[in-house]
C-alpha cells in the first residue's frame, strides 16, 4: 500500500508545534477529524488508548501512533514534522520529531498492517529519515513519502 494512497492532500504538516505528547496527539486528532469527518475527541481517545498499551515511539525520533475507528471509510494517514522534538516515551528514550499517524476501519486488519509495514520500511533507512527531517514544505515531504524504500531498507 503506497503511502500517497493513504496520506491525502492536507494530511502533511511540515512544521507542527507541540510541547508534549498529549498536545501532539490532540493536534493530530484535530487534523484527522478534518480529513475523516470523525470527531477529534474520538480520534484522540483512540490514539490515547493505544498509547496506554505501550508507546508507539519507535525510536530514532520517530513515532507511529495508530488505532482503529468504527465507521471509518478507509485507512487514513497523516505525517507531521515537528518544529522541535517532544518526549514520547519512545523505546529508546529519544524525543520524537517525525510522526506518522494511521487510522483504520475496525475491520481493516491487512490494510492497516501493510501501511504500518510501509512506514517501517521507509523509516528504517537513515538517509530517508534525514531527508524527511530536512524537507520544509508539504510538496517536498509528499515527494519523499511517495518514493519506494531503497532495497537495503526492506
Amino acid at each position: 500500500m503506497p503511502l500517497p494512497d493513504i496520506i491525502a492532500e492536507g494530511a502533511i504538516i511540515p512544521a507542527l508545534r507541540a510541547d508534549s505528547k498529549k498536545q501532539l496527539l490532540q493536534a493530530l486528532s484535530a487534523r484527522a477529524a478534518e480529513l475523516t469527518g470523525r470527531p477529534a475527541s474520538e480520534i484522540f481517545d483512540t490514539l490515547s488508548a493505544r498509547e496506554s498499551l505501550g508507546s508507539t515511539g519507535a525510536g530514532s525520533g520517530i513515532a507511529i501512533p495508530h488505532g482503529k475507528l468504527p465507521k471509518l471509510a478507509r485507512v487514513t494517514g497523516l505525517f507531521a514534522r515537528l518544529e522541535k522534538p517532544v518526549d514520547f516515551d519512545s523505546i529508546d528514550g529519544q524525543p520524537v520529531d517525525l510522526v506518522f499517524t494511521l487510522l483504520a476501519p475496525e475491520g481493516a486488519g491487512a490494510d492497516h498492517l501493510k501501511a504500518l509495514s510501509r512506514i517501517a520500511r521507509l523509516t528504517r533507512d537513515p538517509g530517508n529519515v534525514q531527508k524527511l527531517r530536512s524537507a520544509r514544505d508539504e510538496a517536498s515531504l509528499r515527494m519523499l513519502l511517495a518514493q519506494s524504500p531503497t532495497p537495503h531498507a526492506a
